[in-house]
């Protein structure tokens, strides 16, 4: 069984779940287009890493997506990151071997989540992320950074069965 990155359920809201998700180690790769840094985080968890440690996959896979026009905030820098196990802290981490590849300490954040499934198409996440943010600016939340896409299964999965998410960092609810 693949470990999924924890969370608390602080409020459901129509189809939106309020997420509070603790402090997270994530491999990231920056300045890549669509999935074209994942062949550099899968070989960062196969073991091309300092100690040769073949590190367990765990979900969601997490990539920046854009926000429409409409939308308040402004995608910064496209990245796809791998949430790492939760028993590595800041000083067992393996480091990476190819500089491309980051490891970063997520702080403790706040998200709203909508959960939809089937393929990520860009029109299918940007239909879900306009529903997000309507869904949020309707009950007077205030959005607080960029978009992200959590996908849970692996890109060979039949769609009826792929978990997705669209999600937004709130101010803490």
């Amino acid at each position: 069984m693949v470990e999924k990155a924890q969370y608390e359920i602080v409020k459901k809201i129509i189809d939106i779940e309020i997420r509070k998700y603790p402090e997270m180690i994530l491999a990231v790769v920056e300045g890549y287009k669509g999935d074209s840094g994942f062949n550099l985080l899968f070989n960062y968890i196969t073991g091309n890493n300092k100690t040769k440690n073949k590190i367990p996959m765990t979900a969601p896979v997490i990539t920046s997506e854009k926000i429409p026009m409409t939308a308040p905030v402004i995608t910064k820098n496209k990245y796809m990151a791998f949430v790492l196990p939760s028993y590595y802290n800041k000083k067992t981490v393996p480091t990476p071997i190819n500089t491309e590849v980051k490891i970063k300490i997520q702080k403790e954040k706040t998200y709203a989540v909508l959960r939809f499934r089937g393929r990520t198409s860009n029109n299918r996440v940007q239909q879900h992320i306009e529903k997000l943010i309507q869904i949020l600016k309707n009950n007077n939340i205030k959005m607080k950074d960029d978009t992200i896409l959590m996908r849970y299964n692996s890109p060979f999965a039949p769609g009826f069965i792929r978990r997705n998410e669209v999600a937004i960092e709130i101010d803490n609810y």
